[in-house]
């Protein structure tokens, strides 16, 4: 027996040496181009990083912030994300499993001429794993676990984007239909002042037509703004998971943010981004299944024995034992070991690629949405300049108006301006606010 396990310990190590790759972990590959995904890369002197920040921090308002934990709560689509999770962990614990002797029990019974006979035998098997196999299996199980953690706050951080979008709509559309009110009174007046003006010979029945043609379109426009909150409080029902019903909100004007953000080093603002883990995890679970393929070019060693009693009633059971190592190498499957090394291979350039280019998107957003926060800061600062002159202008037109100085027109004119740029700041406001949104969501957001 020691003659016939000699050769075979030392064909085993020989081919575990050559074999210490398949046990190499997976390192992260130098990508080139990460420090140059943005094209301004700000100091942390002069901003405060949205990465660090949690949607309760970042969304202070306490009505969004119940609004978000519902969702967070009953939305579909998170909840399959959970399953998910609850998934990768049982097939993750399986791979661990494998690394133990598989156990089985067998009892046989029956009748012969010599009487009642009986056998009870407890098998054992156990695959060693000198050629990496399983080691790969687990460490790819692992990975496909972190993956699909990541992907469930991929799916948290877009729905928590997505709810504070809705809200914030809901918001911007309030206050553009209370300008729109306001707007309505405003021609109402203007109307009653023309058709005085008329009837003492200052102006035309063209100028009164105009005014009520106005007062008209906003009377349609109140229409549309209450159709489209209407429509945005049953979207965000669905998000919720509720049926169809108004909302508690606050005010568009009584919205903080900080006055400046971070995008943060390319790196450390990526490595929030959950598609950009999932997509490195994708990869390491490539690395790993490759190495898995390989390791099917190695023999296989199975240490199997079993141990019981078998007897006849009346007598003592006689006990048994038998003990077996084999060593398999299938010798007609190299085809089809060739063909499943390429096609993991291919698989590992594919998710390289796919994580290269998940980078290459999280900077293209990333940059995207800082731009678009910066622009609607400034555009703000420039309808509040707006604002207040065509204000100035109104006043001074009306007074104008009522020296002999000017036309009734003028005024129309003055106040039509005003109301414009009123409903565009309120709708830059908003605009700000969704770029803080896409901003939190392009840096990767907070899980909590």
């Amino acid at each position: 027996m020691r003659k016939i396990l000699i050769p075979i310990i030392l064909l085993l190590t020989i081919v575990t040496m050559n074999s210490c790759a398949l046990y190499k972990d997976y390192e992260r590959q130098e990508i080139d181009f990460v420090d140059s995904l943005y094209n301004r890369i700000p100091t942390a002197d002069d901003y405060e990083s949205i990465a660090s920040l949690t949607w309760k921090e970042l969304f202070s308002d306490t009505l969004l912030q119940n609004l978000i934990e519902l969702g967070l709560e009953n939305n579909t689509d998170l909840e399959i994300a959970r399953l998910k999770v609850e998934q990768a962990e049982a097939t993750l614990k399986t791979s661990k499993l494998a690394f133990y002797p598989d156990v089985s029990f067998s009892a046989q019974a029956g009748v012969n001429q010599n009487g009642f006979n009986y056998s009870l035998t407890p098998t054992a098997s156990w695959e060693i794993d000198a050629f990496g196999r399983l080691h790969n299996t687990k460490k790819g199980t692992q990975a496909a676990l972190e993956a699909t953690k990541s992907y469930q706050q991929a799916v948290q951080t877009q729905l928590v984007a997505t709810i504070a979008d809705s809200y914030f709509t809901l918001l911007m559309l309030d206050e553009q239909l209370e300008i729109s009110k306001r707007t309505q009174k405003t021609w109402e007046e203007n109307i009653r002042t023309l058709e005085a003006l008329k009837r003492a010979g200052k102006t035309n029945e063209a100028a009164v037509l105009q005014a009520k043609a106005n007062k008209v379109n906003v009377e349609a426009s109140i229409l549309t703004l209450k159709k489209q909150i209407i429509e945005q409080e049953n979207s965000l029902s669905a998000l919720l998971g509720l049926v169809p019903q108004e909302f508690e909100r606050n005010e568009l004007s009584e919205q903080i943010f900080p006055d400046t953000l971070l995008m943060g080093l390319p790196l450390s603002s990526l490595v929030n981004r959950p598609d950009v883990r999932q997509a490195e995890y994708k990869l390491v679970e490539a690395y790993y299944a490759t190495n898995v393929a390989r390791s099917y070019f190695y023999p296989s060693i199975t240490l199997s024995g079993s141990a019981g009693w078998s007897g006849v009633s009346g007598n003592p059971g006689d006990f048994i034992f038998n003990a077996v190592g084999s060593l398999m190498q299938p010798i007609f499957n190299q085809g089809k070991n060739k063909a499943r090394l390429k096609i993991s291979e291919s698989q590992r350039q594919e998710a390289l690629l796919n994580f290269k280019q998940t980078l290459l998107d999280a900077g293209t957003e990333a940059n995207n949405a800082l731009i678009s926060w910066q622009t609607a800061r400034k555009r703000l600062d420039s309808d509040k300049l707006q604002i207040v002159y065509l204000k100035g202008a109104v006043m001074n037109t009306q007074l104008l108006m009522k020296n002999g100085q000017a036309d009734y027109l003028e005024v129309l004119t003055a106040q039509k301006n005003l109301l414009q740029a009123e409903l565009t700041e309120t709708n830059d406001k908003y605009l700000e606010i969704q770029s803080v949104i896409s901003l939190y969501h392009a840096l990767g957001g907070g899980m909590e």
